[in-house]
């Protein structure tokens, strides 16, 4: 077998070294992009470093306040996307059909920037808790997910899609925060969707993370775990890989209490350190929601984001969770939130245009007319709001202001929930609802009007920006 193996190198080294100038990268991409067992994609590698060639990419950078990539200005109008690593997954949880299917749609609908979950952490039997794990136990990894998660980047790549990646999260539903606290000895997880649980106890216990060392140095060994891999589909590092736009902290990290700000401030520039250490080609961000999840002080907000090695400031908003939108009445609320909405990304604004940072819409969701959950509602209400924010884009792009991307909570795609069942289980769909959500509350799914508006504003962007 190893006799074999060495004939093939000889071969694909003289097919290399035979081919000169534009017919070498002509060569390597058909090779790169047709090429799907992995045996090859090694001899790839091999032959590239025989021959002594390197690749160079292009990366979404951060210049004079604003995104470029390839040299031309990048805003986008994307998608969250936080399972598309467990879609990628071959098993009973994955779905390569279907993921493949959902980023040509999004794709052809001109969605090509997506907000991902790297993955899970902990045991798989939490309730209300996303499954397959990624991390199992501290330093315990699944291949797995990671092959799911290498699969996923290089279907992006060959689409020339851009991943922002987030590394935790504060909140229980992927274990994130909390599990890192079980972990260290911090005891049970309150579950807030669990009685007699509050959302005041777990909201206490998670904020633990910020002072729990340990805790902090299982999450730096994460990190450096991942972006030390190696794609098993492209041969490229972590590291080197343009699809690869942003590593983002944590999905919604908080203090959780004024006491826990000096504490939670350090651990986000801590972390951002290090990532900026180890990864010299893409951005690095927080992952807040803005004021809200900066115990509502601006200024928390802009020390955050001043930071050297925070590329970029984002926000979230969502209407209905803080109260904006009364869901007995969608339609008659729907103003005074797009008022408040606007108010919140200005006051935002202001600290990125202080700061000479992009800043990005990176959740926001509203839920059907009738705060139904099945695609069969309708989403009048929904399109109107996202399309002031598409608005907003777009009219930074045409004078290369500071608002440079959003992406809505959450594309859905083909996926549907289960009959007669309000929350996820393991085995049904992924949409863009995690398991303590309603399945179908904010998801937007291929058939919902919402497409052709996304649509509609992405093929106007592009007559702006060149992708």
């Amino acid at each position: 077998m190893t006799g074999d193996n060495d004939i093939k190198v000889s071969l694909f080294k003289r097919m290399v070294l035979t081919a000169g100038g534009g017919d070498f990268l002509i060569l390597i991409k058909i090779i790169y992009y047709r090429m799907k067992e992995k045996l090859f994609a090694g001899l790839l590698m091999i032959a590239l470093a025989g021959c002594g060639s390197s690749q160079k990419y292009d990366y979404v950078t951060v210049e004079d306040g604003i995104f470029r990539f390839a040299g031309e200005p990048y805003y986008f109008i994307g998608t969250n996307y936080w399972y598309g690593a467990i879609l990628g997954t071959e098993g009973e949880y994955g779905d390569r059909g279907r993921l493949i299917r959902e980023l040509d749609h999004m794709k052809s609908i001109g969605i090509t920037n997506l907000r991902v979950m790297v993955g899970p952490e902990g045991p798989d039997n939490e309730p209300f808790r996303v499954t397959p794990a990624l991390q199992v136990a501290p330093g315990e990894y699944s291949e797995m997910m990671l092959d799911g998660l290498d699969f996923l980047l290089a279907e992006m790549g060959k689409r020339g899609m851009h991943a922002i990646l987030f590394l935790n999260n504060a909140w229980d539903w992927s274990g994130g925060f909390s599990q890192y606290l079980n972990w260290n000895g911090y005891g049970d997880i309150p579950n807030p969707n669990v009685p007699p649980n509050t959302w005041q106890q777990f909201m206490a216990f998670s904020g633990q993370f910020n002072t729990c060392e340990p805790c902090i140095r299982q999450f730096e060994e994460f990190i450096r775990f991942i972006l030390q891999r190696t794609n098993s589909y492209t041969g490229v590092k972590y590291t080197d890989d343009p699809a690869i736009m942003t590593w983002e902290i944590a999905n919604e990290p908080r203090a959780f209490s004024d006491d826990n700000i000096p504490a939670f401030e350090a651990m986000i520039g801590r972390i951002a350190s290090l990532l900026q250490e180890l990864d010299e080609n893409h951005l690095v961000t927080t992952g807040t929601e803005g004021r809200h999840g900066c115990e509502q002080k601006m200024d928390v907000f802009e020390r955050i984001h001043a930071n050297p090695d925070i590329d970029y400031l984002v926000m979230h908003i969502w209407p209905k969770n803080w109260g904006w939108l009364d869901i007995a009445d969608i339609a008659g609320t729907l103003d005074s939130s797009l008022v408040k909405t606007n108010r919140y990304i200005n006051d935002h604004l202001e600290v990125a245009v202080q700061l000479n940072k992009p800043i990005v819409l990176e959740e926001f969701g509203l839920p059907r007319d009738l705060h139904g959950f099945s695609p069969d509602e309708s989403t009048v209400a929904r399109d109107t709001y996202y399309g002031n924010a598409f608005g907003q884009v777009l009219e930074h792009a045409g004078r290369l202001g500071p608002l440079a991307g959003c992406n809505i909570w959450s594309y859905a795609g083909e996926g549907r929930a289960a009959d007669g069942r309000i929350h996820w289980l393991p085995g049904d769909d992924y949409l863009g609802d995690p398991p303590q959500e309603e399945q179908g509350l904010n998801s937007v799914f291929d058939s919902d009007s919402t497409i052709a508006v996304i649509s509609d504003f992405n093929r106007r962007l592009s007559t702006f920006i060149k992708k």
